[in-house]
């Protein structure tokens, strides 16, 4: 019962950004397969992000809506380039500016570009 009383309130929170943040409850079209499709996409997101936030994200990063991290993480400037059989993310501006991505590389244990 303590861990049922817990619970109490989170899943309106989850419904909240389901539908308003990640388009859950803009229906694409009339068709029947379609608007399932769809939202079952939209709670496939949240679940990678909040993976995301819980695995690899530092944390003050743990509460951030699917809109903060658009701006930090997602829309950040670049040019993917392929170039001798390599594919290269150049990006806008120094790589210490991109301190979100350079902790999620270290927790998966990715090399860092220098």
């Amino acid at each position: 019962m303590e861990w049922h009383r817990g619970k109490a309130g989170t899943i309106e929170a989850v419904h909240d950004v389901v539908k308003n943040e990640l388009a859950g409850g803009v229906l694409p079209c009339g068709r029947y397969g379609a608007n399932p499709a769809w939202f079952l996409l939209a709670v496939i997101a949240y679940n990678v992000l909040t993976a995301m936030k819980r695995l690899v994200l530092p944390p003050d990063m743990q509460t951030a809506r699917p809109k903060r991290l658009r701006f930090l993480i997602f829309q950040q400037p670049g040019k993917l380039i392929h170039h001798a059989r390599k594919m290269v993310l150049r990006l806008a501006r120094a790589w210490n500016r991109f301190s979100n991505w350079k902790h999620a590389m270290e927790v998966l244990a990715l090399p860092a570009p220098a």
